[in-house]
């Protein structure tokens, strides 16, 4: 499954990550540095103290504070004047203020990084113009606001924490929600919907398929219309048929591992770092990824090649003699089971976690656990269902090691919700954010934050790289390789341009448009996951497949990603905003 970075979560659930089955390094400020220059002989080093259970997790707290801002910015929607929601009712400067007020305050809220810069969001000459004050200039500020909720849908827009359980009951886009149960969602044109683009087939029908076997016998014998699988080596042969088109594009989809550090094993910054240095990638990339048709191994960090990246910030970071002596000048031995021992006298357990049923993952654990055992490092399976990954033990940060893709969107302020020090969930801030690593490294918050607010691009760019580059000394994750998208589609059932979007951070955002050509009435999309909640704000949204078959279908936005990395204007604004910055 996949991961969303939720672009500001849903913008801003739009500039968060979304994950796939859809990100955070560096010492916490409990725990000691990662050094190779400790001289103390074994009997006297003491043994770090870090908390080992989900119990003692819930007690972390962080000591960190975001830096002070000086300036400020405001930005000005004009919105489109027959921009209404489904029921008729206009879209006002209230929803604005509701989808704020709700993403800053919810209790779990996985999205508040961008909206705590927020001030005020106000009604302008009419409730038609949005006036949002800003405490400082937030560069990526398109990714606000991208996806709206509707004010009227709650009682309480400071806690939606209880709404939208099993459906998102209002649109403001060209499908509404008919009805969404756990065997399927089914679309149906909005009658009041104000666009041009218009919902074309009367019935968009999307339903959940165990795995990608069962997905694409679906797709083959016609009961499925079009699948967006996750791609794996021999796709294009399995799905091959007369009557099916393959499309594949690379993106911003990235896998990588990643180690929980609040609390568990992780939480030692010298065993983090030697389990880190005892992975050899490129071995790995040679027996998983290479028949995959990978060309390369991804080396940047939670990021994909481009311009906040240089591309060897986690080159050259396998080194087991090094990982063996910075345990041993720690005081760690190994037991006569062949595993480390930490100075308490504990052997680590550590629990890596997978979606089930993902034939890669398995095949990499599979792989690389047996080597990890034999390299001193006690290792097990602990995989559950996708829902269950995604939607509950990562937001719970109830894991130790993970294994996943990240769906990223085009800026990178998704870093600063995945990573910042203050973004770890805990019980003290009401458990919001998306650092569901558990890393603070104040120098990194600081430059993301700073990052956040720099309008220069080269400058921003390399406050992006420092935090990559901290992220690996801290060894915070691994990444493994940057994924294509593929998406198959029967040419016999499915025409418009059903291919036109399926790179973008959205993925399939225009099914309106896309056309029912056997004349059955509907489109059937077969879909790879299924998400269990639908709310668009907590941690049911750290899902890509729970925002790409509603969220996203259904709620407006000021701006939105394009199929080729950008943030364009959409039909919610009767022009581009107006942004003043203040001295």
């Amino acid at each position: 499954m996949r991961k969303t970075t939720k672009v500001a979560r849903l913008a801003a659930a739009l500039i968060t990550v979304s994950l796939i089955g859809a990100a955070c390094g560096g010492s916490d400020d409990e725990a000691a540095e990662v050094t190779e220059e400790t001289e103390a002989p074994a009997e006297e080093v003491t043994a770090v103290s870090y908390p080992t259970s989900l119990d003692d997790c819930a007690n972390v707290t962080y000591d960190y504070a975001k830096p002070a801002t000086v300036g400020g910015m405001t930005i000005t929607y004009d919105i489109n004047p027959a921009a209404v929601w489904e029921d008729g009712s206009p879209i006002t400067a209230a929803d604005f203020a509701a989808t704020w007020e709700a993403s800053l305050n919810t209790p779990g809220s996985i999205s508040t990084s961008g909206y705590d810069q927020v001030t005020a969001v106000a009604a302008g000459s009419s409730d038609k113009q949005v006036v949002v004050t800003m405490k400082a200039v937030y560069a990526p500020w398109r990714g606000l606001f991208g996806a709206l909720i509707k004010a009227a849908s709650v009682k309480n827009t400071k806690d939606v924490s209880g709404d939208y359980a099993d459906n998102i009951p209002f649109s403001g886009r060209p499908y509404k929600i008919k009805s969404w149960s756990q065997d399927q969602v089914v679309f149906v044109p909005n009658d009041k919907y104000w666009g041009t683009d218009k919902a074309v087939t009367k019935k968009f029908v999307m339903v959940p398929k165990a795995d990608s076997d069962t997905e694409i016998a679906a797709l083959k014998a016609g009961e499925v219309d079009f699948i967006y699988p996750q791609f794996f080596a021999g796709i294009e042969e399995a799905v091959k048929q007369d009557n099916i088109q393959t499309n594949l594009d690379y993106g911003g989809d990235y896998e990588g591992f990643y180690f929980q550090q609040k609390c568990g094993p992780f939480a030692d910054p010298n065993f983090r770092a030697a389990f880190s240095m005892s992975i050899d990638r490129e071995a790995l990339f040679e027996q998983i990824y290479i028949p995959l048709g990978g060309k390369e191994l991804l080396q940047c960090g939670p990021m994909v090649p481009g311009p906040f990246c240089n591309g060897d910030e986690f080159a050259n970071g396998y080194d087991p003699a090094a990982a063996e002596a910075l345990l041993t000048e720690n005081g760690w031995t190994k037991g006569t089971d062949g595993y480390w021992v930490d100075p308490s006298g504990n052997v680590p357990d550590i629990r890596w976690i997978i979606n089930t049923g993902n034939t890669r993952r398995e095949s990499t654990q599979a792989y690389l656990i047996p080597l990890l055992n034999a390299s001193g490092f006690k290792v097990r399976a602990d995989n559950c269902d996708a829902a269950c990954y995604f939607q509950q033990r990562l937001p719970g940060m109830d894991y130790d090691m993970a294994m996943y893709i990240s769906t990223a969107p085009p800026d990178p302020a998704y870093l600063t919700g995945g990573f910042a020090c203050d973004l770890i969930p805990t019980e003290a801030n009401g458990n919001i954010g998306q650092n569901s690593q558990g890393w603070c490294n104040a120098e990194a918050s600081d430059l993301l934050y700073a990052a956040d607010v720099d309008a220069d691009a080269a400058t921003r760019a390399d406050k992006v790289k420092q935090v990559l580059a901290l992220m690996a000394k801290d060894h915070v994750m691994l990444p493994l390789m940057q994924f294509p998208k593929s998406g198959f589609a029967r040419t016999d059932k499915v025409g418009g341009p059903w291919n036109g979007e399926l790179n973008n951070y959205a993925a399939f955002n225009n099914i309106h448009l896309w056309e029912d050509l056997d004349g059955d009435g509907q489109i059937v999309l077969g879909a790879e996951q299924w998400p269990e909640c639908l709310n668009p704000i907590t941690e049911c949204a750290n899902s890509s497949w729970m925002v790409w078959t509603t969220a996203f279908q259904v709620m407006p936005g000021a701006y939105a990603t394009t199929n080729d990395g950008k943030y364009v204007m959409t039909n919610l604004l009767a022009g581009e905003a107006t942004v003043v910055v203040k001295g």
